[in-house]
């Protein structure tokens, strides 16, 4: 099985046909457009199989899968206001095991925006977090940017998440301390010089047995997003 993440800064429509030739079996990708609203047919014929949630049908958060690949929404609880967190995508992978999409926002939160968000999230539906779900996509985070004042900072969340087994896949393999990662998956204003590791794919071991992650050259990708994707196979 093979999964990407990318934010794709938008206009997947003009995109969807690059990111293809990763060839991957489950695209989760952030900053698309609504399919079922587009007035591309060749995007609305390529994302025939899948799930979007947005505020904007200009940009929200998708998960596109081959047409041999059951995707199930999941309607997990959520004891917060529709708007208080966004934006989270949980669902079914052929009855098999499950995919959490993520596009963090601030969200108009003083105290709870980016990581703040998904830890809001992850209080609610901790308990739906098993050992066969892949939590993937755009975190806005990371632990350069952790505060003395907050109990959410994103190690919180890190720490938070192994303790139900689920761990970040590039650091386990490549052997990276968070916050310390020496490939980077945003490029702030495309630029080389504001690079930050910010895109993040938690799994469990043994469910990912041998797996392989790869974040992409940026080099190839800037013309594209200020992100670059990341690909999982296992």
């Amino acid at each position: 099985m093979k999964v990407v993440t990318w934010n794709c800064n938008g206009a997947l429509r003009n995109k969807f046909q690059t990111i293809s030739k990763l060839d991957a079996d489950i695209y989760v990708i952030q900053e698309c457009e609504n399919p079922t609203l587009t007035n591309n047919d060749d995007y609305k014929k390529w994302s025939n199989n899948h799930i979007w949630i947005g505020d904007n049908k200009n940009k929200g958060l998708g998960i596109f899968a081959k047409n041999d690949i059951i995707l199930e929404k999941l309607k997990w609880e959520n004891q917060f206001n529709a708007l208080d967190v966004k934006y989270f995508l949980p669902c079914l992978i052929n009855n098999e095991f499950k995919i959490v999409g993520v596009w963090n926002h601030k969200n108009n939160s003083s105290s709870f925006a980016y990581i703040g968000q998904f830890w809001k999230y992850l209080q609610v539906n901790k308990i739906h977090f098993d050992s066969k779900t892949l939590i993937v996509g755009d975190f806005n985070s990371n632990s350069i940017w952790d505060q003395n004042d907050r109990w959410w900072n994103h190690t919180d969340v890190v720490n938070e998440l192994s303790e139900i087994t689920l761990e970040s896949l590039y650091h386990l393999k490549m052997n990276h301390l968070q916050g310390e990662e020496l490939n980077h998956t945003y490029f702030q204003y495309r630029h080389e010089s504001k690079k930050y590791h910010i895109d993040y794919i938690f799994g469990n071991l043994k469910f990912v047995e041998n797996y392989e992650i790869k974040i992409l050259d940026f080099n190839d990708w800037k013309e594209f997003s200020d992100h670059v994707p990341i690909i999982l196979e296992f």
